[in-house]
């Protein structure tokens, strides 16, 4: 018989309830926010999972993670649990022994196998925590890879270092999308050629209604584009009986010569940093940084700047759509004037999201980024000076969201946006919460719907004011109230 455990300290209900009630303290809100050296439910993601979503987006992609298998089974389902379609992708196993005499090995037996299986046309590689920590040289990796055989000499491979223990999934979104336009354009620059294409640069964005919406709008001003690392067919195919390893993507024959196009925009900021310092180097014709299209005003700034480079008009169709979103804003103003919200999540959408609710006169009271740097802050706190609904706001950068937990028991907020992980502090504050970002685990098809462009601005608009109408009819002590609000 096997002896029973012996609790050393037992901790009573009564004792729970006491440190519970603590945690919603002033006294735990001032050693919280002193915390530096853990991280608790961040609002972001590692730099893997970025590059494997920059990876996806191009035609017949398989990405490859050089790492360990279960880093790259975690990438892999956080992207199938937010898009719920498959995120195939390969790993080349290292395990302990490639932990002291390196991965190359793995990698030379990975590339083989998956050239062959696979028949890929690009197999993107980057890395995970163990090679970046033993000093892999990826360069040297691959290029003994081709001389020895194990891949074709023509066979693109671009590579990103990706080390989980520094940066978010934007870094890594960032440095992957640079490694693969760097590879599929190198020594196709012609000088003096122009395609007369718009290359469209989303960012990391895990809505694969914002791409369709961008590709909407520019086919309705007449605008050839190509929408680089393009996820909107990769995570959203039809179900028709047939499963294809690689849907829809970026033409890798696109891609390649997008450095001889007309115009280039990227939409994030933040999250192309690296990739647009490539741009602004080697492609030809304007390059242009714009802030994400979300919100009237952004939408704007967006089909004007496209209106000018390309010399073309915006429709009367897209006009009247701004119109009906400006009536429906009208509409709906009222049930979010003066409230008060809480948004977490990517800087790029940090900024746009607040640039939108102050459009409608409500208060980004509490914007948290949980990796940021001094310029996000600055920015941000720039765009909540510049309205009055943002005077008495407060930008938390480099805290995660247990702070932010604390924060809301102390200060609280009418509503918050942002992702799943958000659920917690959510519920335990009493809080709703209206899914925006990524990962969205827990609720079905909103990656499908659009928060860009004007139908962005009128599904955002609809999810938050009806989510206070709802609100009010489950909490309203009257079962008789007025039918209109």
């Amino acid at each position: 018989m096997s002896e029973a455990v012996k609790i050393v300290t037992e901790i009573t209900p009564e004792e729970e309830a006491r440190v519970l009630e603590w945690t919603k303290s002033k006294e735990y809100l001032e050693k919280n926010l002193a915390r530096e050296a853990t991280v608790i439910n961040p609002a972001h993601g590692c730099q893997p999972v970025g590059a494997q979503l920059a990876a996806h987006g191009f035609e017949g992609s398989l990405p490859f993670v050089h790492g360990s298998q279960g880093c790259a089974s975690y990438y892999r389902s956080t992207l199938n649990r937010h898009f719920r379609e498959p995120a195939p992708a390969v790993s080349d196993a290292m395990t302990e022994d490639g932990a002291v005499f390196g991965g190359q090995n793995n990698l030379f037996e990975g590339l083989e196998n998956a050239y062959q299986l696979y028949h890929p046309k690009i197999m993107p590689i980057f890395t995970s925590c163990m090679p970046e920590i033993i000093g892999d040289d990826l360069t040297a990796f691959i290029k003994n890879a081709r001389l020895k055989g194990h891949i074709p000499e023509d066979f693109p491979l671009p590579y990103a270092n990706t080390p989980s223990f520094n940066g978010t999934h934007i870094h890594g979104y960032d440095a992957m999308l640079k490694a693969i336009l760097e590879d599929l354009t190198a020594g196709k620059r012609v000088e003096g050629a122009c395609t007369g294409k718009l290359n469209l640069i989303a960012g990391f964005d895990a809505c694969t209604g914002n791409y369709r919406e961008y590709k909407r709008l520019l086919d309705a001003m007449e605008v050839p584009h190509t929408i680089l690392a393009d996820i909107s067919e990769t995570f959203d195919s039809p179900l028709d009986g047939e499963y294809k390893y690689y849907p829809g993507g970026t033409p890798l024959a696109d891609a390649a010569e997008s450095i001889n196009g007309k115009a280039t925009i990227s939409l994030q900021k933040y999250a192309t940093a690296n990739t647009m310092k490539f741009i602004q180097q080697e492609y030809g014709g304007k390059h242009e940084v714009l802030p994400m299209p979300i919100g009237v005003q952004a939408t704007d700034a967006f089909l004007l700047k496209v209106s000018k480079l390309f010399g073309k008009p915006v429709p009367e169709s897209i006009k009247a759509e701004r119109g009906r979103v400006v009536d429906a804003m009208t509409d709906a103003h009222q049930y979010l004037h003066n409230k008060k919200f809480a948004l977490f999540g990517d800087p790029d959408q940090l900024l746009a999201l607040a640039g939108f609710l102050l459009e409608m006169g409500a208060k980004p009271y509490h914007v948290l980024c949980s990796r940021a740097s001094k310029k996000f802050d600055k920015e941000m706190k720039a765009l909540l000076e510049s309205s009055p609904y943002g005077k008495d706001c407060k930008v938390w950068v480099n805290k995660d969201l247990w702070h932010l937990r604390s924060i809301l028991l102390d200060d609280p907020v009418d509503m918050m946006l942002g992702d799943t992980h958000g659920k917690f502090a959510a519920r335990e504050t009493g809080t709703p919460l209206i899914r925006i970002g990524f990962p969205i685990i827990d609720r079905v098809n909103v990656h499908r719907y659009p928060i860009i462009g004007y139908q962005g601005a009128l599904n955002l608009l609809t999810w938050i004011a009806n989510k206070f109408l709802d609100i009010k009819d489950d909490t309203c002590g009257d079962q008789w109230f007025e039918m209109m609000r």
